[in-house]
């Protein structure tokens, strides 16, 4: 199907929201639009950030998700507790391959699972005391651990445990950082609250602990990276490039970050912000109590990039910004001669995406260096100024929804018939069983980086090699009739 018309994407909507009963269809409509790129406030067509219509198939996660799994987990030096039933801190061990440098079990934890393993006698008769024992024998074990997390499951705040209490006692006994962490995945509509909640507990019991502390040694060049979780290592790709213009990263997190890095932030004179969504809470905080500046970056694709790099270098002085043109010249061979190898393969390809974070918008630049078209997006957690940004990146009369249904997702896969789609895990093999070529957008689909000029080739390579895999052609979804058959059959 070629591009849709304003009136007939307008008519697809219509059309998918027709199996829902009236009060459904009227709620899921305000989160499905036809994007125009000349509205300046996306509140004006489409509603984000409400609660997911009981008995749909939503893709969103829950506070704990957003606090563990996002911004804690990574901090590769803490231990971090999943306080409450096993379950949860299984399934959030180690699936963002949010990647680091350490030695598993010595001085980084990350991949690892600590867990209070709560039963039904924790239920009835609480969890602290069984708290405080764990958190003992963590420092026995694990002595150099430089801080540890208690990353609340819905039980904790069901039964009014008291988790500060023991943090806090913890915390003066063993001289160094507890952080309490309220988290409950009942909380709010999606992870979304929970990366809020984590921001919180990082302001309140990590931030300022350096505060007067002046025997750090400043330079007017010293940034953070702030919101880049290092998924296959792309905060190394990123941070190569901000090192390579003249600037020097002090604080890099969450992403192969520390406990020191995140107190050491408050020293830096630019935050760099990659996640928007998770972490422009503290960059707000800091920008207020500190005085110090933030900055969004999109470090996907060579145009983003030197968008971004030249954003970057204007709060600098001009031994940076000629640092900036000194990096994107550099690399212009090499990202000219990636666009020469992929771009006649990948020319006039259609993109479906449905993902979380930032990639919704970020990603877009990369696929347009490459000659493909990004005819639907959407996010499953986003508030209203995700969109405001999103609005701008997007053709006219292309989809956008908002915390999209399983069912609306393939309904608008199959009137629009993208050439790729790219979401999450849960999404994969279902657009796989149709024959439609996935990439997984969350983790990369196990590689990367796709950060920076190096993670650039990384990303057309990965995008050429589905694509274009012959075992496509191959294949048929099992519920696709074949129209030869009868006439075959006839002729016999």
């Amino acid at each position: 199907m070629t591009n849709l018309t304003r009136e007939e994407t307008e008519a697809l909507i219509a059309e998918v929201l027709e199996i829902y009963p009236e009060k459904a269809k009227k709620d899921r409509a305000k989160h499905l639009t036809v994007n125009d790129q000349s509205v300046e406030q996306s509140k004006k067509c489409i509603t984000s950030n409400r609660k997911s219509l009981p008995g749909v198939m939503t893709i969103r996660g829950c506070a704990y998700a957003g606090s563990k799994g996002v911004v804690w987990g990574p901090i590769k030096d803490m231990i971090h507790i999943s306080h409450g039933p096993v379950g949860c801190g299984q399934y959030s061990r180690a699936g963002r391959r949010n990647y680091y440098v350490g030695t598993t079990g010595i001085n980084t934890f990350g991949t690892m699972n600590f867990t209070s393993d709560f039963q039904e006698k924790d239920i009835v008769f609480g969890g602290d005391k069984k708290l405080a024992k764990l958190i003992g024998e963590i420092e026995t074990l694990f002595p150099l651990a430089k801080g540890i997390s208690v990353q609340s499951e819905c039980p904790i705040g069901l039964i009014g445990d008291d988790i500060e209490a023991v943090s806090k006692k913890a915390s003066k006994e063993l001289n160094k950082p507890v952080v309490p962490v309220r988290c409950e995945g009942f909380r709010g509509v999606s992870q979304s609250l929970g990366h809020h909640i984590a921001n919180d507990a990082v302001r309140d019991w990590v931030l300022s602990n350096r505060d007067g502390d002046n025997s750090f040694q400043t330079t007017p060049y010293d940034v953070s990276i702030i919101g880049d979780y290092n998924i296959g290592g792309d905060a190394w790709s990123s941070r190569t490039l901000l090192e390579e213009m003249g600037l020097r990263v002090v604080a890099q997190w969450s992403g192969d970050g520390t406990l020191a890095e995140m107190e050491l932030t408050p020293k830096v004179k630019l935050n760099l912000l990659h996640c928007y969504r998770s972490m422009n809470y503290i960059s707000r905080h800091m920008e207020e109590k500190y005085g110090i500046p933030w900055v969004e970056y999109n470090f996907f694709g060579p145009t983003k990039i030197a968008e971004s790099l030249r954003k970057i270098a204007s709060y600098f002085d001009d031994t940076i910004k000629a640092g900036a043109e000194r990096v994107i010249e550099r690399y212009k061979a090499e990202y000219e001669a990636v666009i020469a190898k992929y771009k006649p393969r990948l020319q006039g390809k259609r993109v479906m995406l449905y993902i979380g974070g930032l990639r919704p918008r970020h990603v877009i630049g990369a696929y347009e260096d490459l000659g493909m078209e990004v005819v639907g997006t959407g996010y499953e957690f986003a508030h209203n100024d995700d969109y405001d940004r999103t609005i701008k990146e997007m053709g006219n009369a292309t989809l956008i929804y908002d915390d999209v249904t399983g069912y609306e997702f393939e309904e608008f896969v199959k009137k629009v018939k993208p050439d790729l789609i790219g979401s999450g895990i849960k999404e994969k093999y279902i657009f796989q069983k149709m024959g439609i070529p996935f990439r997984q957008m969350h983790s990369w689909d196990y590689s990367g980086p796709y950060h920076g000029y190096d993670g650039f080739a990384i990303f057309a390579r990965d995008m050429d090699m589905t694509l274009n895999n012959p075992c496509w052609g191959q294949m048929k979804a099992p519920w696709i009739k074949d129209e030869a058959a009868p006439a075959v059959a006839a002729a016999a």
